[in-house]
């Protein structure tokens, strides 16, 4: 079993930046992908930026070139760098990741943009 458990969540002013850490945990044999969800208020889950098994990387067009997903093999850690922040990007967020081709959630972090 793996677990995926998200920190980092906070309240940033709108034009700042946060950074959101996952950590995997359990039986880890290999980390195929990390990435990031999110759900604002009254709205679907969204693809924010992940890996694909292709090797490239998938994002919303609405976090093109502010937000930054990052991963640290050797730890297990994957990130979400977001800058420049905008009151939309306000929602909860989920790491989710590929291992050994089994897809793992974690339980979300708020993330609360303020004007």
């Amino acid at each position: 079993q793996v677990q995926l458990v998200e920190s980092g969540a906070g309240l940033v002013q709108a034009g700042g930046s946060l950074r959101l850490s996952c950590a995997a945990t359990g039986n880890i044999g290999r980390i195929n992908t990390m990435g990031w969800y999110r759900q604002a208020p009254g709205k679907q889950r969204e693809l924010v930026e992940g890996e694909t098994t292709f090797g490239n990387t998938d994002y919303a067009d609405s976090v093109k070139g502010r937000f930054t997903i990052s991963r640290d093999n050797a730890k297990n850690m994957g990130y979400l760098q977001m800058n420049s922040q905008k009151l939309e990007d306000t929602g909860v967020y989920y790491c989710t990741s590929k291992v050994d081709g089994w897809d793992y959630w974690g339980q979300g972090t708020q993330v609360t943009v303020s004007s």
